[in-house]
């Protein structure tokens, strides 16, 4: 049986959506009979019980409560995001060799802006085969397999930086979507032309922990919403702000749903109008949807993409977190015209097809063989 360790994290800092879409990764090589084992340090907001739930066996690294940056590190040459892995590339290297010597892995998947050839060079001589997921290009890889899922990435972005045998997966192509959002992709176009705004979907990530969602909640009482639109709201339950936004969605003049945990993030996509969204790897879901989209900027490395999107006329750069109560009040009147809605959507709709993951699902089998 093939085996696959993967190696990502998830924490307040971090976020969720790096462990998500290996999650969707996971999934559809279990189908291919694949066994797969996720490997996660215990950060504040790991994921370690939610990939439990879903059926993969899980090991997990010590953590001190706090990403600090004693443990990290310090060398000129680090990774930016060096802070993130709560310790030193050495240190985690060896934790994971100990767990590699006993999964004996076919593959070992990466998603982790902290680590970078360093530790990579040190898990060789156990694993056959390194697939390494970014979004940053920042940095040298010792891989087989390098994915970048980001509109207007290029192959040469990565030259120097990888392998000179390496395979290179850039762009939307290959964006790491689950199945639902390919099912559901055609009943979501056709709803598309000639929709009006009559509901409007929010989701800032699973964990928002710096409550943009209220700061959108806030500057929603300015913006020209007819008195029926619906909202609806998606968080996760370890957001820490959940129960503020809770209470703040109470109190808006519209109908107002949060939902908490969604399972069925495609059908709620499909069945909005626009989307006030980061501007991350949920920007990929709703392009697939057709879903037109007002984008927030949480972190840097979110910028590129966000910007990509909307040079591309797929989206709407809202702005960063502080823009929100000045920009979406005429980003929100502007989608009140039918065609522009429509023309959006037709553009995003053509950035992904959600089959990504089955292409980079059949470059590891072909790898593998």
């Amino acid at each position: 049986m093939t085996r696959v360790l993967f190696r990502v994290d998830a924490s307040l800092q971090i976020g969720s959506g790096h462990v998500q879409r290996c999650l969707t990764l996971a999934h559809a090589l279990r189908q291919q009979g694949w066994e797969c084992h996720f490997l996660s340090r215990l950060h504040p907001g790991n994921m370690l019980s939610i990939v439990e739930q879903q059926g993969f066996k899980t090991w997990s690294l010590p953590c001190s409560g706090v990403e600090a940056k004693t443990v990290c590190d310090q060398s000129i040459d680090a990774p930016l995001h060096a802070v993130w892995l709560g310790a030193s590339q050495e240190e985690d290297a060896r934790h994971t060799a100990t767990i590699a010597e006993q999964i004996r892995p076919d593959w070992l998947v990466v998603d982790h802006y902290a680590l970078d050839a360093t530790w990579e060079q040190q898990l060789q001589a156990l694993v056959p085969r390194i697939l390494v997921i970014d979004d940053l290009a920042d940095r040298q890889h010792a891989c087989h397999v390098l994915l970048d899922q980001n509109l207007g990435r290029k192959a040469q972005d990565y030259a120097g930086k990888v392998p000179a045998e390496a395979i290179v997966l850039t762009g939307p192509r290959y964006a790491l979507l689950r199945p639902e959002f390919r099912t559901l992709r055609d009943r979501s176009l056709a709803r598309r032309p000639n929709n009006k705004l009559r509901s409007t979907f929010i989701s800032m990530g699973g964990v928002d922990q710096a409550n943009t969602t209220g700061r959108i909640l806030t500057t929603l009482r300015q913006c020209p919403l007819d008195v029926d639109t619906r909202i609806t709201i998606v968080m996760g339950s370890r957001a820490p702000e959940l129960t503020s936004v809770q209470e703040a969605a109470s109190q808006l003049p519209w109908p107002t749903d949060v939902k908490v945990d969604a399972a069925n993030m495609a059908e709620l996509m499909s069945e909005a109008d626009l989307a006030i969204g980061a501007a991350g790897g949920s920007a990929w879901e709703r392009c697939c949807l057709g879903l037109p989209s007002l984008l927030v900027v949480l972190a840097e490395n979110q910028r590129p993409g966000a910007l990509a999107l909307a040079h591309a006329g797929a989206a709407r750069l809202v702005g960063d977190a502080c823009d929100i109560n000045t920009h979406l009040p005429s980003a929100i009147d502007a989608m009140q015209n039918a065609r522009v809605l429509a023309e959006m959507a037709a553009k995003a709709s053509s950035v992904t097809d959600g089959q990504g993951v089955e292409r980079v699902v059949t470059v590891m089998g072909t790898r593998h063989a």
